[in-house]
């Protein structure tokens, strides 16, 4: 490792930290990870109980790649981004998310202050992280933290996340083109449902990783 990258480390552990702190201050049971093997290993473990496993469409979940391995545990996976699917199928499996023993998710933007911001096209994915499921498990990469409140996060989300996603999901959109968001109205625009949580839902078991790695938009 290159004294950079000690230092980015070293930096953005502190940040991570600070998150965690006061994630746990609004509630949420929080934990420092040091890279996404540690995430790799802590979801399999909090996967032992459950039936069925739902996947909110989240890249930082993806690369994971813990789809195959849960499946070969007996899970039931409920991915509505799986290939091949027709829309009523990916219909079915994101109202099925919404019910499931574990549901896993990134999170657009997270505040210093322990702040939950995403934003959505259709809000299946924000609807699962707050109440429904038994339990969600919310990975942050250090990339998705701002030292800030909501107006910050947001200005994250339109800047670094939605166009790269809207790319990625082959979109009409104009940032899916120009890369720059243009507040559109375009038909196929997916910043349509913005969600903050503050503090942790009474009745949804939530638990936010925040990981010192880059992992996502």
């Amino acid at each position: 490792m290159s004294n950079t990258e000690e230092l980015n480390d070293w930096s953005y552990g502190h940040k991570c930290n600070k998150a965690v702190e006061n994630l746990k201050k609004n509630g949420f049971e929080a934990l420092y990870c040091h890279d996404s093997q540690e995430v790799f290993h802590y979801i399999l473990n909090e996967a032992q109980a459950a039936q069925s496993v739902g996947f909110g469409g989240s890249l930082s979940v993806a690369d994971l790649k813990l789809a195959d391995k849960l499946k070969g545990m007996g899970k039931e996976i409920l991915n509505h981004g799986a290939p091949d699917l027709a829309p009523e199928e990916r219909l079915a499996i994101t109202k099925k998310q919404l019910t499931c023993d574990l549901f896993l998710t990134g999170s657009n933007a997270v505040t210093l202050s322990g702040i939950l911001v995403n934003v959505d096209g259709n809000g299946n994915r924000a609807a699962a992280m707050f109440y429904g499921p038994q339990k969600v498990i919310v990975v942050v990469g250090r990339n998705k933290l701002v030292d800030g409140g909501v107006e910050e996060a947001m200005q994250r989300i339109k800047t670094f996340a939605a166009p790269p996603n809207a790319k990625r999901l082959n979109l009409s959109t104009p940032c899916a083109s120009t890369g720059f968001c243009s507040d559109c109205n375009s038909p196929q625009r997916i910043c349509r449902v913005t969600t903050i949580i503050e503090k942790k839902p009474r009745n949804t078991d939530i638990r936010v990783l925040v990981v010192n790695e880059d992992m996502g938009l």
